[in-house]
């Protein structure tokens, strides 16, 4: 083997390892130019037979940063090699390079589909009313006993609509609904996360911390799971986006139940499509941030907030991020956040000032312009020590201790008009730990709707009874 093919064959094995980490957590690259560097004067020999193109080249870090993380790695790797083989290192980094782009005439720019076929829409068609025998709108109940066991099970235990109307007549509040999406994420089971929720139940009934019945409080209902083409994510988006945005229109807050974070795109865009732009904050708990600007395909569960930028429904500034922890972003993609006006609270943020110091910080941050929000919320946030049934976990996460009340006070202190709930992989956890942390998640943020009904919302508002069994003075006598 010739000495070209051999370092080609290294530099294409050594791009793998270190590009072939999960797809959510992989490290995109800018967009802007970066500086260009400076090699020593010590390198000027070996770097003699390289074409000004191919020095330009070598001295972007963009682009040879799956090779060296740095400067000073890239120059070891230089030092090591003559002339000779700098030229053939360089010129195989290149065609690397070349080879991962798109390449016109040789790579699909489009997925076909059989448009002829009279099944096209079949996934997505609606079941007529006329169908059925003829009933009154409303909220139909599922439950054969009177305190909510047995039947067939629902989200909150609640009853179900199927159509708009259902939801006006019902004067709903609250509208659950399943998004059994998996195919924008790299590990597959997210599909059933709907279905884990609604079996699990313990989102309905009394709130300990807060003495809050949100069923007795709100209208909820189980607004049935929403059409997936189980075979195109794009496909799906547009029929999600469709029914979140009719449960909007009505009034109601739609609460989804995922699926993968691919959802977080339709979900939002729904809300803007009713409230319009720049009227709308969304604050994002996930390990990643989502922001995946150099995908092959423009939607998956690492991407949606960049669709949702790219299309100009939403912009940085509208976003507070929480949770961050991944290998991504780097430091170069932090300082693009910060350009674009991105609020994110990462892990070392935690680390460094504690979380109550994080917590008070975001619930400032979501109640600063008044705006209405959305909360997204990806279970990899937690620790996966809770939540291991998700498909991309990462260590050092919060807790649910540490989750269930901000969502609470995001929740009861905000103008929340939006919830998901996502990346549920119920199959990967045969303790049901993860689904009976996420139902606890589901039930914080319906518990502070209910309390923001019922002017609930002083900052951080625990019911007295549940703080202090009041037999003595101990709390006032050892206040610090």
């Amino acid at each position: 083997m010739c000495r070209h093919m051999r370092l080609l064959l290294q530099l294409t094995l050594s791009s793998a390892l270190l590009l072939g980490q999960f797809a959510k957590a992989q490290t995109e690259e800018e967009t802007d130019q970066p500086e260009l560097v400076e090699f020593p004067v010590s390198l000027d020999s070996r770097l003699s037979l390289l074409t000004e193109e191919e020095l330009e080249f070598l001295r972007t870090p963009r682009n040879t940063r799956s090779y060296a993380e740095d400067l000073d790695q890239l120059v070891e790797q230089i030092e090591k090699r003559s002339a000779d083989e700098v030229k053939a290192y360089v010129e195989a980094m290149i065609w690397v390079r070349d080879q991962r782009g798109f390449q016109e005439g040789k790579d699909l720019d489009h997925i076909p589909l059989n448009t002829d076929t009279p099944e096209f829409n079949a996934w997505k068609v609606r079941r007529p009313r006329s169908f059925d025998p003829e009933r009154e709108p409303g909220p139909i109940s599922l439950g054969r006993y009177m305190r909510g066991n047995g039947g067939i099970p629902t989200f909150a235990g609640a009853p179900v609509a199927l159509t708009p109307e259902d939801l006006i007549a019902g004067e709903v509040d609250v509208a659950f609904v399943g998004a059994p999406l998996n195919m924008g994420s790299g590990w597959r089971g997210a599909q059933h996360g709907p279905l884990a929720l609604r079996t699990m139940g313990r989102m309905s009934g009394n709130d300990q911390y807060t003495q809050v019945n949100a069923g007795s409080v709100l209208n909820i209902v189980d607004y049935g799971d929403i059409a997936i083409d189980n075979d195109s994510t794009e496909r799906s988006m547009e029929h999600v986006r469709e029914v979140v945005r009719e449960i909007v229109e009505t009034g109601a807050i739609p609460f989804i139940i995922g699926g993968d974070h691919s959802l977080e795109y339709p979900n939002v865009a729904a809300l803007v499509d009713v409230f319009g732009v720049g009227n709308l904050g969304v604050i994002h708990f996930d390990a990643h941030y989502d922001v995946g600007r150099d995908r092959a395909h423009l939607i998956d569960h690492g991407a949606p907030i960049y669709r949702l930028l790219n299309e100009g429904l939403i912009t940085g500034a509208d976003y507070i991020q929480v949770g961050l922890r991944a290998n991504s972003p780097n430091e170069s993609i932090f300082r693009w956040m910060r350009e674009e006006g991105f609020k994110y609270h990462t892990m070392a943020e935690v680390e460094k000032y504690g979380w109550d110091y994080v917590l008070e910080r975001v619930l400032a941050e979501a109640k600063g312009d008044g705006r209405k929000l959305y909360i997204s919320f990806d279970v990899d946030v937690l620790d996966p020590s809770y939540t291991s049934a998700t498909g991309t976990p990462v260590s050092g996460g919060i807790t649910p201790r540490e989750a269930i009340p901000i969502v609470r006070r995001l929740c009861a202190e905000s103008n929340v008009v939006g919830f998901d709930l996502v990346e549920v992989a119920p199959e990967l956890d045969p303790t049901y730990v993860t689904t009976l942390h996420s139902a606890a998640i589901a039930k914080a943020c319906l518990t502070g709707v209910a309390m923001r009904r019922l002017e609930l919302t002083e900052p951080h508002y625990l019911n007295p009874v549940s703080l202090d069994h009041a037999q003595d003075d101990y709390h006032e006598e050892n206040q610090q």
